[in-house]
């Protein structure tokens, strides 16, 4: 079995069942994972949706590079990153991103750095629904300054 996995899908995705991947092998010390949800606001507006979009081959080769580049700066043991796409509303989860360590600074250090990658680097496409009518997302440049600490 492999100690990556990566999936971009519609459905919901299970945190426990995550988890219990995670910290499958004994020599596993840590479990850091990351949920990021649809927020009610942002920019000001209210909002009621997010429609995510990607173009498959592209960005699951993105989150694959992603990983590695974290597998090789940190001593890590499994890592998972589940992506939705399609139509979420607000409280839905997006993105799950975990990671499973002999400890707990470089599970903490290698889940942030995927996430903020993630953030900027992956090919989504975020479009949403606000009282203000629809709109499309760009990347923030506190998402891009993130990057600078790695």
């Amino acid at each position: 079995m492999s100690d990556i996995h990566i999936s971009v899908q519609d459905a919901k995705f299970d945190q426990n069942a995550v988890y219990q991947w995670l910290s499958t092998p004994h020599s596993v010390g840590a479990v850091v994972i990351f949920v990021g949800k649809v927020r009610d606001l942002n920019l000001g507006d209210d909002v009621s949706s997010l429609y995510l979009e990607h173009y498959p081959a592209m960005t699951e080769k993105a989150l694959r590079e992603i990983v590695s580049e974290a597998k090789q700066r940190w001593d890590i043991q499994r890592v998972t990153v589940i992506h939705r796409v399609g139509l979420l509303h607000t409280g839905d989860e997006i993105v799950l991103v975990g990671v499973a360590s002999s400890h707990r600074g470089e599970a903490y250090q290698a889940n942030e750095f995927i996430m903020d990658y993630l953030k900027s680097k992956a090919p989504f496409w975020k479009k949403e629904q606000t009282n203000q009518g629809e709109r499309w997302i760009e990347a923030r440049d506190s998402d891009k300054k993130s990057l600078e600490k790695w």
